[in-house]
């Protein structure tokens, strides 16, 4: 939880509370544990009154595909699926099979990954019916903590359009692919657009926080939404990577790209603020890493990040690569033996040293993201001359560095905070305090340092692109 001060186009952050977001497991399934966070955002909102704070404006955003059930009588029904549960391994399949790849592209332009919404609600509509029954509305993360906070059931449209459920040429649910899901239409909630002032903390949260009737805004429910609304870009030839668990890697675009050669590249339309299109491809990301440091520790190797990072930056480069994207590696445990394994089937050198695991993983994420940054380029005519690189994987100098040697391009690293920024100035742009997306980059450009780093060394990573390619396959 975050606060911002915005004065004299600039603004300021202050850390406000912080706690962890794992999943819960029960039953031999992922949850989230949601009313955990919703005691944890009354927390840090309490802590806000204590800093003498009088918010102008309350939003929360958080990651896609994953939704809460609640009705009227009952405002949460079940604990809310985490998406690398395994439940959609069956009902991604079989969702297929009943509408097909062509008619659920043609209505969403979005990118598959079992993980979807569409999949999810799938699978609720064959294995538990009775909660859809009962159910008002199916609310998406950020917006069910809306909810619980102001009292209006609403999805904001960035998080929406994630779900493969959106038609983003129509901003409406598909009908077609409401039908073949067989779930009730009541289901799908009233859409919003990013930055649409839901109203005010319902009376109950007013007192219990002290913060009185504050507005509580829906910006950009969908994190990857408030993070590109928070590039501090200007003019045209950018792509952006939003780094963190997951990279999500992109340019914006006018209009949806949605025809054969999106569908074959498995790309994703999502829409951000001010209409705008994120056209991008969703890969693994840090999570690699995360569940690699993980493996370590149980080892008896605990390393923190700045550590492991130290130790990549020394190990051979390009001895061994993976293809990050490759399914086994969604699913959490033993990370280190499905990159030794995966490296093993391909005839490479199995790497074994921390320094060697963490930078086969870097590595492998820079080689991902210059395929993708290619295909952008010779596929869909996108001038790309430089890439911002935001969120928590921009600390990572050597993956800055190995990024912008491997895409060929200049790379500017930062800010960290890029989502909370995004999210805080969208509110100011809701308020009349901004005007455009064009003020909130300026004011983001004018208030954080942004690192360059420039590309080295290109031809070991021309022959390592090859390489790379040959493992997508």
């Amino acid at each position: 939880m975050i606060l911002g001060n915005l004065a004299g186009r600039r603004i300021e952050l202050k850390e406000i509370h912080r706690f962890a977001t794992g999943p819960t497991t029960l039953r031999r399934s992922l949850r989230w544990d949601i009313l955990k966070f919703y005691d944890e955002i009354k927390t840090g909102l309490r802590k806000v009154k204590a800093e003498a704070a009088a918010p102008s404006g309350i939003s929360i955003d958080s990651w896609g595909v994953d939704y809460a059930l609640m009705s009227g009588s009952e405002p949460l029904l079940g604990l809310p699926f985490h998406y690398r549960d395994n439940r959609t391994d069956h009902s991604f399949r079989k969702f297929l099979e009943r509408a097909g790849r062509d008619l659920i592209f043609a209505e969403t332009g979005i990118q598959f990954m079992q993980i979807n919404t569409l999949y999810q609600l799938y699978d609720d509509v064959l294995s538990r019916p009775h909660l859809l029954e009962q159910a008002d509305h199916f609310l998406p993360i950020a917006d069910y903590l809306h909810f619980l906070l102001s009292g209006t059931a609403a999805a904001e449209i960035s998080v929406a359009s994630t779900t493969q459920v959106f038609n983003p040429a129509t901003d409406s649910w598909s009908k077609p692919l409401v039908a073949k899901l067989g779930a009730p239409e009541t289901l799908f909630p009233a859409v919003v657009k990013s930055g649409t002032l839901l109203g005010q903390l319902t009376d109950e949260i007013a007192e219990e926080t002290g913060l009185g009737r504050c507005p509580v805004y829906a910006t950009c429910s969908h994190d990857t939404g408030a993070a590109v609304a928070g590039v501090p870009a200007t003019g045209d030839g950018w792509a952006f990577i939003s780094s963190g668990t997951w990279s999500l890697l992109g340019v914006e675009v006018d209009r949806p790209i949605i025809n054969q050669e999106s569908l074959q590249a498995n790309f994703t339309n999502e829409i951000g603020f001010a209409g705008s299109i994120r056209f991008l491809k969703n890969i693994l990301g840090l999570w690699l890493l995360q569940e690699t440091k993980r493996g370590l520790a149980d080892r008896g190797v605990d390393l923190d990040y700045s550590t492991l990072n130290q130790e990549a930056g020394t190990s051979q480069p390009l001895r061994s690569i993976i293809n990050p994207n490759h399914n086994e590696f969604l699913k959490p445990g033993k990370m280190i033996e499905k990159i030794q394994s995966f490296c093993q089937r391909s005839g490479q050198p199995v790497p074994e040293s921390a320094g060697a695991l963490a930078r086969c993983t870097l590595e492998s994420l820079a080689l991902s993201y210059a395929c993708q940054i290619e295909v952008i380029q010779k596929s869909f005519g996108q001038s790309v001359n430089l890439i911002h690189v935001v969120g928590g994987g921009s600390r990572s100098r050597l993956l800055n560095q190995l990024t912008a040697d491997a895409a060929g391009l200049q790379v500017l690293a930062g800010p960290v905070e890029a989502t909370a920024l995004g999210n805080l100035l969208i509110q100011a742009v809701a308020a009349g305090e901004l005007g455009s997306q064009a003020d909130i980059r300026e004011v983001v450009h004018n208030s954080f340092e942004i690192e360059s780093f420039s590309p080295q060394n290109r031809e070991p990573w021309i022959e390592a692109l090859n390489r790379y390619k040959s493992l997508e396959q």
